[in-house]
């Protein structure tokens, strides 16, 4: 089944409880939480506070995007009840397969993503341990960017990659996702859709993400 995981990121953090309350009654099934710190991407986000700040008030799933240097360091403090993957950049993890197996170690599913101008490639050795494969289809670092479109190519790739090797492993897109090409992602092998500022930039939040689980 494919699922929709709007991006908290683009959220009215001042209404943040309540517009997460909002994309969980509209059918939503993860929390997309992106996590930036202004060296590995040139922006800076939140921590696991504010994450944390939303356990009790909803029934989702954590998608922890870990947009950061020195994962190792605080992939503990991410790791709650309703985390559910954390993910990291190959082009930020020296030592890629240490760092999934400790994701793993905490009884969380371990994602690895990769830049629009990282190949697949990059996964060869460590397809097998993944739960799942994060495409990026913007530069990371900021919502509301344009879609890039070699990403579909990606999917397409990753998609065989996932059908011959490891077919319990979740594709997920990240970046410029849209109604216009939401149901292209999941023909071309998307499972989980990040949609940030096309979900929570909607004059109704709800209704948009109704949209989107129609087109999925």
């Amino acid at each position: 089944m494919n699922r929709l995981a709007p991006s908290i990121l683009s959220a009215d953090f001042s209404r943040l409880g309540e517009e997460v309350k909002t994309i969980e009654e509209a059918g939503a099934h993860v929390i997309h939480v992106d996590v930036m710190d202004g060296h590995f991407v040139p922006n800076i986000s939140y921590g696991a506070t504010v994450m944390k700040s939303l356990l009790g008030k909803t029934g989702l799933p954590f998608d922890v995007h870990l947009m950061i240097e020195n994962a190792d360091r605080y992939i503990e403090s991410f790791v709650t009840e309703n985390t559910e993957y954390i993910t990291v950049h190959a082009e930020a993890c020296v030592h890629l397969h240490r760092t999934i197996q400790l994701i793993r170690s905490f009884g969380v599913k371990a994602g690895v993503a990769l830049n629009p101008a990282t190949p697949p490639s990059v996964l060869e050795y460590v397809l097998e341990d993944l739960d799942m494969a994060l495409v990026m289809s913007v530069n990371p670092g900021f919502g509301g960017q344009k879609f890039i479109p070699s990403a579909m190519d990606k999917l397409r790739t990753l998609a065989a990659m996932k059908a011959e090797r490891n077919p319990r492993m979740v594709i997920e897109v990240d970046g410029g996702v849209s109604l216009q090409n939401v149901s292209q992602l999941t023909e071309a092998g998307a499972d989980l859709i990040v949609a940030g500022s096309s979900v929570f930039g909607a004059p109704d939040i709800s209704a948009r993400v109704k949209e989107f689980l129609a087109l999925m």
